[in-house]
């Protein structure tokens, strides 16, 4: 079945990014891409049917000039304009045209948690119907090394799925957070500490056969480490990225913005690199 990668322009220079992402997404992976617009219908019919055609030629010439700056083929694409609001337009969208991920630039309001809720991106998040893709950083390369926190959540399982599924080709480090009670008040006394041995060890242990499993279900399998470290997810996480930033971090979302997602918050607001995020159904 025929790929198609959904792409918003909003026409702004931090688009860039995303754009050219997109574009290298499309040409690895056979896809179409679908590049679509959203005009603001409050506009006159006159003024949206001319700032249309200015629209689509802008979008035209800067596919043009992103393939010449990082020497890439033409994808197979589409470029389209609607009027509406942008999240409701997007998501419409990937739903019509059974898009198999979304791509969007990066939130602008850079170190802003409590200001992530209300934008396009979030709005989409909570309601797309496939993986969306926020871009921050340049597409000089592939991805090499992709980062996905794990648990035992149908979530996290999704998310690996999909990642195995999408990057056969890149290394794969599952990070796992742990946190097992007593460990500052007992953390000093042998026996236990060896019971905590034996507990993360068990831990690894499950989550070395869950990804096993998942593994067995596909052909190609990339490379893959698994890391325990010790302490609260977001805190596990956060230390990880500012120490050694990944080339794409696959997270799940449990639920919406706002609401129940703190981490996603964070890192949205917080981007240390590529982010592709995936709900699970």
């Amino acid at each position: 079945m025929s790929q198609t990668l959904l792409f918003a322009c909003d026409l702004s220079a931090e688009n860039r990014a995303a754009f050219a992402r997109a574009i290298r997404l499309a040409v690895e992976s056979g896809a179409r891409l679908d590049v679509i617009h959203v005009l603001d219908p409050h506009l006159p019919r006159r003024v949206l049917h001319d700032l249309e055609t200015a629209v689509v030629e802008d979008i035209h010439a800067t596919l043009v000039d992103l393939r010449e700056d990082y020497a890439l083929p033409e994808p197979r694409s589409l470029i389209q304009t609607m009027a509406g609001a942008p999240y409701a337009e997007i998501i419409r969208e990937a739903h019509e045209r059974k898009a198999d991920m979304i791509i969007l630039g990066a939130h602008r309001k850079r170190g802003q948690p409590d200001l992530v809720a209300g934008t396009t991106l979030a709005r989409v998040l909570r309601s797309a119907p496939c993986p969306v893709l926020s871009v921050s950083h340049l597409a000089t390369q592939e991805w090499q090394d992709i980062l996905v926190p794990v648990d035992f959540s149908l979530t996290s399982r999704h998310t690996l799925r999909e990642t195995l599924k999408r990057f056969p080709g890149a290394r794969l480090t599952l990070l796992h957070a742990w946190d097992i009670p007593g460990e500052r008040e007992l953390g000093s006394d042998g026996g236990y500490a060896r019971w905590r041995d034996h507990e993360v060890a068990r831990l690894r242990t499950q989550l070395e056969r869950e990804t096993e499993q998942l593994m067995n279900e596909l052909d190609d399998v990339p490379e893959l480490e698994l890391v325990l470290e010790q302490g609260e997810p977001l805190s596990v996480l956060m230390t990880r990225l500012r120490r050694q930033p990944p080339d794409l971090l696959a997270l799940g979302s449990r639920g919406q913005l706002g609401r129940q997602s703190q981490i996603t918050e964070q890192l949205l607001s917080e981007p240390h690199c590529d982010i592709m995020l995936c709900r699970a159904w």
